[in-house]
């Protein structure tokens, strides 16, 4: 869905810091439709577990469309144990290539503490330089806030909080409900 469709959905922030020996994936929780805050507590942040493999994922964009790709990168990180960047091409492959799939408006930041990678339906896998990444409609103000604090001694969990806060005070597509989850190498 384009942004001239209706209803108008808008999207969020979720921003991941690797820092320390360890990522930090952090998502607001308001979910808007148009001008109107539909939710604001919603959790855009999850951890999978597929075989006893711990990632967690942060989504940005349709809700249903999110799910779908959870589901779906965890059948592949259950095919491919251990191998996240293995997981996440296959599943962009799949998400670029077929017709049911390239219908889904999301992305995806996902990491297994050591790997940390932005997944979009135009079948990118993404490593962002400078150990942060950030997606939604707030990410550029995360991404530029987390950047400026990354050489500090703030640990990854402080940076993503700190510039989620920033995100939520400029962007109006996001709150300062937050999900946070982390994960060590």
């Amino acid at each position: 869905m384009d942004q001239n469709s209706f209803p108008g959905w808008h999207g969020t922030t979720i921003i991941g810091v690797r820092k320390g020996g360890e990522v930090v994936i952090a998502g607001d929780g308001q979910v808007s439709l148009g001008q109107t805050v539909i939710k604001g507590t919603a959790k855009k942040v999850r951890r999978l577990s597929p075989g006893g493999y711990d990632v967690v994922a942060g989504f940005a964009g349709s809700t249903a469309d999110a799910f779908t790709l959870l589901e779906r990168l965890e059948a592949k990180l259950e095919a491919t144990p251990g191998q996240l960047a293995r997981a996440s091409v296959e599943l962009a492959k799949d998400w670029r290539t077929d017709k049911y799939l390239q219908k889904l408006e999301a992305m995806l930041i996902v990491s297994d503490g050591t790997d940390l990678f932005v997944i979009t339906g135009a079948g990118d896998v993404l490593e962002p330089e400078h150990d942060i990444a950030a997606i939604g409609s707030g990410g550029n103000f995360a991404l530029a806030a987390a950047r400026g604090m990354i050489k500090t001694d703030k640990d990854a969990e402080t940076v993503a909080r700190d510039a989620m806060a920033i995100a939520a005070d400029i962007c109006v597509y996001t709150n300062g409900k937050l999900t946070v989850e982390k994960i060590s190498a």
